[in-house]
């Protein structure tokens, strides 16, 4: 990937905020878990205590072979074929493979990452958050592997008897606002205003 240059305006703006908001802890609890899961080094050699940082990271992911092992690993056989080329688009590829998978999986569309935030290195604050959601549907899914992050929850419905159902619907929530206090009575600003006949 060539070098580009930074971004100006509103462009650049939403890039620093973005960069800003990227954790190298949330990175390292990722790491540790991929690692422990797949039972290899995403880095060889690379100190397991210290975070690779953004750009280490993503170089460690962006052929998407190590996401392909992972969902394979999590979940077999839910990903057939997985490219060794390292043509650009066949590391796509292989990058939109885990993230159909992960989603055919349980987690949520809006949980995981695209293809780019990945690739080009555009949000990877969002990939990180995405190997944090399919780390919590393995828990919920039943997976005996290493946990990554709290287990989601299970739904909660709940069950009101009619007293308690119509004893809600003559109270007026406060989203909709108050009317105590709602009078304009001492209100005057600036030179009040005089009419002669």
């Amino acid at each position: 990937m060539a070098h580009r240059p930074h971004a100006f305006g509103l462009t650049g703006e939403v890039q620093r905020k973005i960069k800003g908001k990227y954790s190298e802890e949330l990175e390292q609890g990722a790491r540790t878990w991929i690692e422990a899961v797949l039972e290899i080094e995403l880095v060889p050699g690379a100190d397991p205590n210290t975070p690779l940082g953004e750009r280490a990271f993503q170089e460690s992911l962006k052929n998407g072979v190590v996401l392909c092992n992972l969902m394979n690993t999590i979940k077999p056989g839910s990903i057939k074929k997985i490219n060794q080329n390292n043509m650009a688009f066949k590391m796509m590829e292989n990058i939109e493979n885990f993230l159909k998978a992960a989603e055919n999986y349980g987690c949520k569309k809006i949980d995981i990452f695209q293809v780019v935030d990945l690739y080009e290195r555009q949000n990877m604050t969002q990939v990180v958050n995405g190997i944090y959601a399919l780390g919590r549907v393995t828990q919920k899914n039943g997976f005996m592997g290493p946990s990554l992050g709290p287990k989601e929850a299970d739904s909660n419905p709940r069950n009101f008897d009619e007293d308690v159902l119509k004893a809600g619907q003559t109270v007026i929530g406060l989203q909709a606002g108050s009317n105590r206090g709602a009078s304009q009575s001492g209100m005057n600003f600036g030179k009040t205003r005089s009419i002669l006949d």
